[in-house]
């Protein structure tokens, strides 16, 4: 009788450690630690295939509702709730719709219906990017900064390649099957992943401040530009530079209309065309006056005031980065854009460092902010006027780009919009919004008049969002975003640079503003 009750209360006490185990492991299993048994395993994997099927269930319902293609090619991102239950998908899409989503072109999120360029094509545009007509301005550097400033014009372009580089890497994550895929589609998704959790869309505002800052003062500079050419091709008319400003502002006033930018880009080749002639004929002119090229000008020592106004001259006329997500979206062969880099960038390196040289030897210290300035008179007004119209062929690109991102960022509709759509329901540009564009188009021509100095201006640009976009920001997301797969070198690049980037920023943007202040007092005492 004693051994059956002992028996009795032996099997009791197996049956409930047995079922508490159970539990307590199954617990464990479901935080993703161990299960406890293979009965548990199999039952708890049930579970997750059920809640898997029931999601996936809800979805397919959500886009057959909408009548929207069940197929793998045409079914769309998961819903922002159920992004971490995918499988076998790779890391989590942006929620559908999103605004970064509708910037990517080309990208993995969108885009696929739009043509491919190739590896030429690509580097086509990267070239118009940096080898525009801001290299007018860098013989002035070369003045400042002598065979240092030849120097930061190879060290710029190899920083520049690499940043863009480990930019486009931030765009790719590894799924779980060990496959890179791209997950992001823009700087302004990058820099919101860098930031996320805590605050997920404060990357991007600050990406999204520098464009249009840089934006901006890139139509300023064309202004300012415009301006300054017809004013030393004309010194005879009674016409000063404020007045050549205001000239080319009106006939840049049309450009508030904009709703596209069809009929603006059959110019582009022809101006890129133009500017490389124009290039042609300066070097020409300086060759045929190499028997007085002044060598001995070109110095080792450099002008500590000036010197970081040479530094952001140079920086800003490498500025690509903020383009270069969505054009390696758009490539036919994603794999060729590390070559393209590179051969963009050293015949970017070798034009603009032979361009400067010469120039600078031409003339030495009567070098002038733009170069063109120093040609003689009948050679300048011809070539100069070229350039005004390449200005103002140039100008509406980086304006659109602007108040595109200005609409997006503030005037989108949505709950997050800080004011009311700019467009009304039949598509049409309201009032207030074209009011808001001329708006903008005066502000550029009032910073052009009281501020008329390109060197300067140039400089200030590149310290400020020259400097940030292409030195600052792709180094320090490359070590946020990709810390665990860094080489020590990777590493030691990436910090670096972001040192250096950051005391040439600090310093270039401390003499800009300066050489602007001492400037302004100059003309206000005139």
């Amino acid at each position: 009788m004693a051994n059956l009750l002992r028996s009795k209360l032996s099997n009791v006490a197996t049956s409930v450690s047995n079922k508490s185990q159970a539990k307590v492991s199954g617990m464990f299993a479901r935080m993703g630690f161990q299960a406890a048994t293979d009965e548990e395993a199999v039952g708890f994997a049930h579970c997750d295939d059920l809640d898997f099927e029931h999601r996936q269930g809800l979805q397919m319902d959500i886009l057959k509702s909408e009548g929207e293609p069940c197929g793998d090619e045409g079914a769309e991102p998961p819903v922002e709730g159920d992004i971490h239950y995918q499988r076998g998908g790779g890391a989590p899409l942006p929620p559908s719709g999103s605004k970064d989503q509708a910037l990517g072109a080309g990208g993995e999120f969108g885009g696929h219906d739009k043509p491919k360029i190739t590896a030429w094509e690509a580097g086509w545009n990267v070239t118009n990017a940096i080898q525009g007509m801001f290299v007018l301005g860098l013989p002035y550097a070369i003045l400042h900064g002598g065979y240092l400033g030849l120097f930061l014009i190879i060290f710029a372009a190899v920083v520049c390649c690499y940043t863009g580089k480990i930019l486009i890497a931030c765009l790719y994550e590894e799924n779980e099957d060990g496959e890179v895929v791209r997950v992001r589609d823009s700087y302004v998704a990058i820099a919101n992943a860098c930031c996320a959790p805590r605050f997920p869309t404060l990357g991007g505002r600050v990406v999204n401040v520098a464009q249009i800052i840089e934006l901006v003062m890139t139509c300023i500079l064309y202004v300012v530009v415009s301006g300054n050419l017809m004013y030393n091709s004309f010194p005879g008319l009674p016409v000063s530079q404020k007045s050549w400003s205001i000239i080319a502002t009106a006939v840049l006033l049309p450009c508030a209309f904009l709703k596209n930018l069809k009929a603006v880009s059959k110019f582009s080749l022809l101006c890129t065309l133009a500017h490389f002639v124009i290039n042609i004929l300066v070097i020409a002119y300086c060759l045929s006056r190499a028997r007085d090229w002044a060598w001995e000008k070109v110095k080792f020592y450099i002008d500590v005031k000036k010197f970081p106004i040479s530094i952001g001259i140079i920086v800003f006329s490498y500025t690509s980065q903020i383009f270069l997500p969505s054009l390696e979206g758009n490539m036919q062969q994603p794999s060729e854009f590390h070559c393209m880099m590179n051969w963009t960038h050293i015949a970017a390196c070798v034009l603009k460092g032979l361009f400067a040289l010469v120039a600078y030897l031409t003339w030495a210290d009567e070098t002038k902010e733009v170069i063109t300035d120093n040609l003689p008179g009948s050679i300048r007004a011809v070539v100069n006027i070229f350039l005004v119209a390449k200005a103002l062929l140039s100008y509406p690109l980086p304006f659109f780009a602007a108040v595109e991102v200005l609409e997006k960022s503030l005037f989108q509709e949505g709950s997050r919009a800080f004011f009311p759509a700019c467009y009304g329901g039949d598509g049409r540009l309201k009032s207030w919004g074209l009011t808001l564009r001329c708006a903008l188009v005066v502000f550029t021509l009032l910073m052009a008049i009281y501020v008329p100095h390109f060197a300067l201006l140039m400089g200030l640009t590149g310290s400020l969002t020259g400097a940030g976009l292409c030195f600052l920001l792709p180094s320090l997301f490359h070590l946020r975003l990709l810390w665990r797969k860094l080489l020590w070198h990777q590493v030691f690049f990436d910090v670096a640079i972001f040192v250096i980037g950051g005391i040439c920023s600090v310093s270039g943007f401390v003499h800009s503003l300066e050489g602007l202040i001492e400037a302004y007092r100059t003309n206000a005492e005139d």
